[in-house]
């Protein structure tokens, strides 16, 4: 998906922005073609799960272990940006560039779990110590928990992506916490080419490869950056571990999901933000935490707001404003964020 550099790991696979205003953009860092092609299977066979999960399993490896590059274009609701990726591993591991196509021009040059975010018209290089999956890549952490809240669906082969054939697999949600996948394997490397999100509506999200090269077709010239970045300001992220359990916080999980990250970071003028990270091993919900300070309310208090299959709910609790964002359904969010408490603990003696 689209990338922001200020919050270049909000979600790992999928980092997230535009049209929610300044405070939230520093926060959030498939055309359908099912019409014409071969019907999933009407209901899972009964070795679907274990299938498809080995399907999924395979889309991460050949994310991570094949050399590729192409153009992939992500639509969020009316907006679309295409971007440019080069992926090769080498003697010193993974080796990525991913280059915005529209809009403001960024790079993003990964080396391993190094990501630099590349903004010319600043002159500024964000770093970033954390792997953040992006697409082609798609589950986040182990994954074990997917078949217990996804039913998984096996298509046959016959589509048809940037001139590659793939598979079909769809994971359909047991519940309302998450949205619904529809996924294109390539047939002969298993490297996903097209994801959708489904929503009860229908497509609400979905990225795909225009054109695509695996194998030897890919060089590493590919990887060298557009910009001569002698001089430019490197700013390195800043991110510390937190346990806001033990700090007084009381955040409900919905049903399947797990936290996989929890750190304080430093934002602009050095505000400080706690973020815990939800994940069901596709879906992933990040919560923000700040002191609410001397300054204005926030916009969208108190109410959902969405962009495609990006929604984000904002309240305050007590002396702090509290946004959740991910994509997921409004509801799972606002559920999260109503049902937050927080206990201040007593001082010591």
């Amino acid at each position: 998906m689209p990338m922001d550099c200020s919050a270049v790991t909000c979600h790992g696979v999928m980092a997230h922005r535009k049209g929610f205003g300044q405070f939230s953009r520093l926060l959030l860092l498939m055309a359908v073609c099912v019409a014409a092609a071969p019907a999933l299977a009407a209901n899972p066979a009964p070795d679907a799960s274990e299938a498809g999960m080995a399907i999924l399993h395979k889309l991460q490896v050949a994310a991570r272990t094949l050399d590729y590059s192409g153009i992939y274009t992500y639509q969020q609701g009316a907006a679309m940006q295409s971007s440019r990726i080069v992926h090769i591993v080498d003697g010193t591991g993974e080796r990525e560039r991913i280059e915005l196509l529209d809009g403001d021009p960024r790079e993003f040059i990964r080396h391993n779990d190094v990501t630099q975010c590349l903004i010319p018209e600043k002159k500024v290089v964000i770093l970033e110590h954390k792997r953040g999956d992006r697409f082609p890549g798609l589950i986040l952490g182990e994954g074990r928990q997917i078949p217990d809240y996804y039913d998984i669906k096996l298509g046959q082969a016959g589509y048809r992506i940037a001139g590659r054939e793939c598979v079909m697999l769809e994971l359909v949600p047991r519940d309302e916490h998450r949205y619904g996948y529809r996924l294109c394997s390539d047939t002969t490397t298993h490297l996903l080419l097209k994801a959708q999100v489904i929503g009860p509506g229908g497509v609400v999200d979905q990225i795909s490869f225009n054109s695509l090269e695996i194998g030897s077709q890919v060089t590493p010239d590919g990887l060298n950056s557009s910009w001569n970045t002698k001089g430019w300001k490197v700013i390195e992220s800043s991110m510390k571990p937190v346990d806001l359990a033990q700090d007084g916080w009381r955040i409900p999980f919905p049903p399947g999901y797990e936290p996989v990250m929890q750190v304080t970071r430093t934002m602009k003028r050095g505000k400080q933000v706690n973020q815990l990270v939800l994940t069901d091993g596709l879906a992933a919900v990040s919560v923000f935490i700040e002191s609410h300070g001397s300054g204005k309310s926030p916009p969208f208090l108190n109410e959902a707001v969405s962009t495609g299959a990006m929604n984000i709910f904002r309240t305050r609790i007590g002396d702090h404003w509290l946004t959740t964002l991910g994509e997921v359904p409004a509801q799972t969010l606002r559920e999260i964020a109503e049902r937050t408490q927080y206990v201040p603990l007593a001082p010591q003696q």
